[in-house]
């Protein structure tokens, strides 16, 4: 059954946006996410199923994003953890500068 790309669905988690849209939002998922993904159509309510969302996806050139690491799976930085990354990679000079102006703002 062919849709309407035009068409009004709800997208779990998302809200309600055009059928294309949200097609193209759910390929963007990374594949554990996808498959989880569930779009109700607004006229009627019906969910779409995975094979439905998979052929308007080729249907309509939408490929789905390949190799995508969900932001759930990658570790939350501390402030810290980015702090110390930067002073690793800059060079002695700037970081005796730095540590100089620190000091410098502290004392007033």
């Amino acid at each position: 059954m062919m849709s309407d790309p035009e068409e009004s669905v709800r997208l779990q988690g998302y809200g309600e946006m055009t059928l294309r849209t949200a097609i193209a939002t759910v390929m963007l998922l990374a594949p554990r996410e996808r498959a989880d993904a569930a779009i109700f159509r607004v006229r009627d309510g019906v969910r779409l199923a995975q094979s439905e969302i998979a052929e308007l996806a080729s249907h309509w050139d939408i490929p789905p994003a390949a190799h995508v690491r969900s932001p759930r799976l990658v570790p939350e930085q501390h402030w810290s953890d980015i702090v110390r990354g930067m002073v690793r990679e800059a060079p002695l000079p700037s970081l005796m500068v730095a540590f100089m102006l620190g000091v410098l703002v502290a004392r007033r």
